[in-house]
């Protein structure tokens, strides 16, 4: 199943094309509903004040509430755009703006990012839950939480006894993290950056849970940590990918970072789960236990140094409009959307 994001972030829609969906799936869109809300933006000072409704309108590939196994299309309309925030001659520094003038001669959309907006990521968290729903029925499930904000950290997944239960429990948090208090830390980060007209990154921690042994390749482009970095990476502000211990396996040796296997009935296990439940690029039967870490939001409303792209001279810019102080919190449930189409793809 690959997909396909089109519009921009101050267009009439965005949307996506998924192709080879299964036939005959009876597609929730309650639950879509839900998926979509947990991402939207506009709920409270911890985010941007745009305002949209997200709701997400099918212009193909379904008849009488099944998927046709035709492309399927979703399109979202932007309803509360300003555009008139953004001007295209002084290139806003964190952003696409240099690199997208560049790359595409000028012709870009930049008013909110164009293509290159967080905004995007709505479509994209569409086509995640379409996806979820498929590996539900094969016993699959995704979930994540916030693992960081600022210098705040959560508490972390078990990662050998995952319960995808809790996957629901965090999906009904306006804040999902694992403990409370952390949350509350974690909020007054945001909250502090905010009020110095600046902004604040963090990480997420996803796992997924029920994907059997056995699937993935070492080789280029078939490799499990391929298939989910090339996903995860395509999200916006996401600059960091770690799989299990990450890069703590830098500061362990051999006896500390091997995983002992053991006999669980029938089942094979694993007694610790340092490598994220992937070995040789195959997965092992344990929990896909992985981390993202999101840079800060680009635009913050200090003073910051940049060009004219039209003299070619120096310049000062303060950038306005209305956007995230830090966007981590909206970005869990795209984390899970952008593992559920990788899972997709290596099932």
């Amino acid at each position: 199943m690959r997909y396909t994001i089109f519009g921009e972030s101050h267009g009439p829609a965005i949307g996506v094309v998924l192709e080879n969906v299964p036939s005959g799936l009876v597609l929730d869109m309650e639950a879509v509903a839900r998926e979509m809300d947990r991402r939207a933006p506009g709920k409270n000072l911890l985010s941007t004040a745009r305002r949209e409704a997200d709701a997400v309108k099918i212009l193909s590939g379904l008849f009488e509430g099944r998927t046709c196994g035709t492309p399927l299309c979703g399109v979202i309309e932007n309803t509360d755009t300003r555009s008139r925030d953004y001007q295209n001659d002084l290139p806003r520094p964190g952003h696409a703006d240099y690199a997208a003038h560049i790359r595409y001669n000028g012709c870009n959309d930049y008013r909110g990012g164009g293509h290159f907006s967080g905004r995007l990521t709505a479509p994209l968290v569409f086509a995640g839950a379409v996806a979820k729903q498929i590996l539900a029925q094969r016993g699959i499930y995704v979930g994540a939480h916030i693992r960081q904000i600022g210098p705040v950290e959560d508490e972390r997944f078990d990662p050998v006894h995952t319960d995808p239960a809790l996957f629901q429990t965090l999906a009904e948090k306006t804040f999902p993290t694992l403990s409370d208090l952390a949350g509350e830390r974690m909020r007054k980060e945001i909250y502090d950056a905010r009020e110095r007209m600046d902004s604040v990154g963090g990480a997420i921690e996803c796992a997924v849970v029920g994907m059997p042994a056995g699937l993935g390749s070492p080789d280029f482009g078939c490799n499990v940590e391929g298939i989910l970095s090339q996903h995860l990476f395509a999200v916006p502000a996401v600059k960091a990918v770690e799989f299990g211990a990450g890069f703590g396996f830098a500061a362990m040796y051999g006896s500390q970072a091997n995983d002992p296997l053991t006999m669980a009935g029938d089942r094979v296990e694993t007694t610790t789960n340092h490598t994220g439940g992937i070995n040789g690029g195959i997965t092992n039967g344990m929990p896909i236990v992985f981390s993202v870490a999101l840079r800060p939001t680009a635009s913050i409303s200090q003073p910051q140094q940049t060009i004219y792209l039209s003299r070619q001279e120096n310049a000062e810019l303060v950038v306005h409009g209305r956007h995230d102080p830090c966007v981590v919190h909206r970005a869990v449930p795209v984390i899970e959307a952008a593992a559920a189409l990788a899972m997709t793809e290596l099932l």
